[in-house]
């Protein structure tokens, strides 16, 4: 033990050597000093720093040097320090955080008191006695260093240091880094000057906050915030004593001194801060040994960079992309880039953890991401009325896809935003034809004719173009064909020839309106093509297009273009611009209802039923042609969510028939073998606990054939005329009376016989009596009519619902 006064230092624990006097120490600077003349380049450095004034006077002139070195240089920018950005889920939590250098930007005062002491005691003891540059320690930090054979004390100031940090940070190319380091007297002048700037712009307090903030700990830390969680998993102003130490010894040199590496190099350093506090008073010495007898205590935890380790990690990189794609963000890429993992942005989103658990359980679950089959699915989820995406999943880790159950592609977003060049929809773009018909007025009852097969002739584009093909479509082998159907059962069966029949009676250009109307694009961005299989689903869109056209209807007509960010602060928590929703009513209310009301029975009635979740919802199935790919769009009035389910290596080349994964095979997948399942668990999960909403209920005009639910007419045989046409006219149909005929079982005045025209009119007539043979049966073929209520047969090719 050595005594000085009232110290006792235990130099063991410390890290010094026992013995030793104030008055050897001191001749021990005096011998260094003296050996200034040898000391290379780094004195060099020194004693032209010390000898600048005289030096720019032989220049310059004694006054024009003074003038020159104490004006405020005209390059000195203290702004673009990088720090972290993070993206936070709409509840707060992390999503993902982007950096060039981690770094958390804080204020003095929330960095603890220990920590401020020990980085002044090793660095920059006199820091608050001196100006820019402090000669007396700067000789005392040589002599410290040259007796005692390393680098113990530095000999540049805080503000120099600050100063130094600032240039590197800021260089834009290796050039620039290696000016910024090199080891010169014109480096040193340089920085002095921009320190003596410094010191005249910020108070003392604000110098060391940034250079607490600037400095580098080692291990990827950037300043004290982000290197106490880094190391010790706690904020900075928290830090302990022999934390505290720790980290301020590592400045000096942060890869020797780096304690997860070289923890027996960091603990000696540390001891040495430790020392260093004591012999300044800034601890006593009974802290400072119990400190130095401490372990280092880490708790590393490392900040994971980008979207690959988010756990919604295509919502990440849409994110990431819309800021590094968007103009509002930066001119250039490269401006944009920097704003995102160097600007500290809090980058707030719409994204709700329920809704995205609940999705990717759902896809994982139905498509495991290394399925034997090697196919995909990706699901979107869009908030009605809002815009704001709610969920996006793909049944893939984000990565390069030469490993198996990874990509780079978001095949849930277009491809702005995932690279994806998007996938044909099926028949889920039959909605669009069905609101194109609501919208002109069409009412539920509305039948057409839905033939076997259908040669599309007698369109045009909305450029007055005559498209069409004389190669018969048919339906599938989901769908029905060789009938009537309304608007209202041709949508639950999905009947590719109703819904061509109803194109071409809407327009095919009103059709593609609608379609745009409620966002659709193909997803490369390129408008959608038009051709008569348009309400087939032809055009490659992608889930969340498709997701935000429901969401469109669900909101009563109201379309949002679907957006990721709802605010973004800067690192001095100025709120920057982002992307609005951009709402719009694009459709009347009614019209919008009337759709909620076909769809609705979908999943009860049609082609997805069972698919209920137990509260008001409607859908539309998609089958793609050949069973290249498989959709189903579905909604609430809380939420809309498209799901597709195929195979990114080519659905035509890979097609969803004789499908096994996993164990588990199917003979075909249609829209409700695998996408609607994926749905109706996604929304079961995602809306658990939140109260249920209704549809509105649509207008009466639409009711004014009836309510179009019926396949076939209803048998009014036996009832007299007039109230056989008042149930005809109730169920959607519409009647016409034929010649009377005889018959021997129903009474005079009754109807006798029933049968439909090639226009889908009921065609009644009534008993004359029994003059003639009896008919005692029905339906039977009428001359007039090529094709009864009864037909019932069924095409079985084509695209599908």
């Amino acid at each position: 033990m050595v005594s000085r006064g009232r110290r006792v230092y235990s130099w063991r624990v410390l890290g010094g050597s026992r013995g030793g006097t104030a008055k050897s120490a001191a001749a021990a600077r005096l011998r260094a000093v003296r050996r200034l003349g040898g000391l290379g380049a780094l004195a060099g450095v020194l004693v032209a720093l010390m000898l600048l004034p005289p030096v720019c006077a032989a220049g310059m002139g004694a006054r024009d040097a003074a003038r020159w070195f104490q004006e405020e240089p005209d390059d000195l920018d203290v702004s673009g320090v990088p720090q972290r950005s993070r993206i936070l889920a709409a509840d707060g939590s992390l999503i993902a955080t982007f950096f060039t250098q981690n770094r958390i930007d804080v204020r003095l005062d929330q960095i603890a008191p220990v920590a401020r002491r020990a980085v002044l005691a090793i660095e920059d003891s006199r820091f608050y006695e001196h100006g820019a540059l402090d000669s007396q320690g700067t000789l005392r930090a040589l002599a410290s260093n040259l007796s005692s054979g390393e680098v113990t004390q530095g000999g540049s100031g805080i503000t120099q240091q600050y100063v130094k940090n600032l240039l590197i940070t800021q260089a834009e190319n290796a050039e620039e880094r290696r000016a910024a380091q090199e080891i010169t007297a014109a480096r040193k002048i340089r920085e002095l000057r921009y320190a003596v700037a410094l010191e005249k712009r910020f108070s003392k307090d604000e110098i060391l906050r940034r250079y607490l903030n600037i400095a580098y700990f080692g291990d990827g830390a950037y300043g004290i915030e982000a290197a106490s969680r880094h190391y010790f998993g706690k904020p900075a102003a928290r830090l302990e004593l022999h934390e505290a130490a720790l980290l301020a010894g590592v400045i000096r040199y942060p890869h020797a001194y780096d304690p997860t590496r070289r923890p027996a190099a960091a603990r000696e350093r540390r001891n040495v801060v430790l020392r260093r506090m004591a012999e300044l008073g800034w601890v006593d010495d009974a802290a400072a040994e119990a400190a130095a007898r401490r372990p280092l205590g880490l708790r590393v935890k490392r900040t994971p960079n980008g979207c690959v380790v988010s756990k919604a990690p295509f919502f990440c990189d849409y994110v990431q992309r819309e800021i590094l794609t968007n103009p509002v963000f930066g001119p250039t890429r490269k401006a944009r880039e920097r704003l995102l993992k160097r600007g500290g942005l809090t980058i707030h989103t719409t994204l709700d953890p329920q809704t995205q658990r609940a999705a990717q359980r759902a896809v994982d679950r139905h498509v495991p991401p290394t399925n034997s089959a090697g196919k995909a699915a990706a699901e979107a989820l869009v908030e009605p009325g809002t815009g704001a995406i709610r969920g996006m999943a793909v049944d893939r880790d984000l990565g390069s896809d030469r490993e198996r159950g990874k990509t780079w592609i978001n095949f849930a977003a277009d491809a702005s935003h995932g690279s994806s060049i998007g996938m044909q929809a099926g028949s889920t773009f039959k909605v669009f034809t069905l609101a194109a018909a609501l919208e002109d007025g069409m009412p539920f009852g509305t039948r057409l004719m839905a033939p076997r097969s259908f040669v599309p002739t007698g369109y045009r584009d909305c450029k007055g173009r005559r498209v069409g093909d004389t190669k018969p479509l048919r339906n599938a082998a989901d769908g029905e064909g060789g009938r009537e159907f309304s608007l209202v059962t041709g949508t639950h069966h999905s009947v590719n020839t109703f819904f061509l029949a109803l194109q071409r009676r809407v327009g095919l250009c009103d059709t593609v309106k609608m379609a745009e109307k409620l966002g659709m694009r193909q997803a490369n961005g390129e408008p959608l093509e038009q051709y008569p299989s348009f309400t087939l689903g032809f055009n490659p869109v992608s889930p969340l297009r498709l997701a935000a056209a429901y969401a469109a209807f669900a909101a009563r007509g109201r379309y949002c273009e679907p957006i990721a960010i709802t605010k973004i602060t800067d690192a001095q928590g100025r709120e920057l611009k982002v992307p609005p929703a951009r709402c719009e009513q694009v459709i009347d209310e009614g019209v919008a209802d009337a759709v909620n009301h076909v769809l609705r029975g979908v999943l009860t009635r049609g082609t997805a039923r069972g698919m209920g979740i137990g509260r008001p919802a409607a859908g539309k199935t998609g089958t793609v042609d050949g069973f290249s790919a498989a959709w189903f769009a579905g909604y609430t009035p809380d939420l809309a969510a498209a799901v597709w389910v195929g195979d990114p290596r080519g659905g035509y080349k890979h097609p969803m028939t004789d499908l096994c994964m996993n164990g588990r095979c199917y003979g075909a997948v249609y829209g409700a073998t695998i996408p609607a399942p994926i749905w109706r668990d996604t929304m079961v999960g995602a809306l658990a606990g939140r109260p249920a909403s209704s549809f509105v209920r649509p207008p009466a005009r639409f009711f004014s054939r009836g309510s179009g639910e019926l396949d076939r007419a209803p048998d009014v045989r036996g009832m007299r005329l007039g109230a056989a046409l008042a149930r005809l006219r109730e169920t959607g149909f519409r009647a016409r009376l034929g010649s009377a005929v005889a018959s021997d079982v129903y009474p005079p005045g009754t109807v006798a016989s029933m049968s439909t025209g090639p226009d889908g009119t009921v065609i009644l007539r009534v008993s004359r009596g029994g003059d003639g043979p009896r008919r005692d049966s029905w339906p039977f073929r009428d001359p007039e009519s090529p094709r009864d209520v009864a037909d019932d047969g069924a095409g079985r090719a084509g695209t599908s619902p």
